[in-house]
């Protein structure tokens, strides 16, 4: 599976309780990149993609368990790492900004296991630059 998620310069994934990844370019690069697949997460992502035509998107609350190979994940509000054996690539949106966050993006990609692939700097509807990265085995 590839878990895409946005995180802050601190790898903050939440603010307040609340999410980061509001960003509407970012959500349609996220629909576009996922349009051949299956596009899971849990109901608390939902409302994000509703203004977007996307029928690869899948709801369910065990959403990571039941993702497979070649599968996307979006995830705002979990914590990943019990699923890093079935996780084969990550995709990282992210700018230079540090919000207070209660949750934080907890895997090390810094450690030789992952490889940055793609790095792209774009202008987002939120954020002048926003950075997608992509990290591999």
């Amino acid at each position: 599976m590839t878990v895409i998620t946005f995180i802050d310069s601190c790898g903050g994934m939440m603010f307040n309780h609340r999410r980061q990844s509001q960003d509407r370019t970012a959500l349609q690069r996220i629909v576009d990149m996922t349009a051949s697949s299956t596009l899971w997460m849990n109901e608390y992502s939902t409302k994000l993609f509703s203004g977007f035509f996307a029928p690869q998107v899948q709801v369910d609350a065990q959403f990571l368990d039941k993702a497979g190979p070649g599968d996307f994940c979006f995830v705002e509000n979990l914590d990943v790492s019990a699923y890093l054996p079935f996780i084969e690539k990550f995709v990282l949106f992210y700018w230079n900004r540090a919000y207070p966050s209660d949750m934080k993006f907890s895997i090390r990609l810094d450690n030789g296991k992952w490889m940055c692939t793609q790095h792209e700097d774009f202008a987002g509807s939120s954020h002048e630059k926003i950075t997608m990265e992509v990290y591999e085995r």
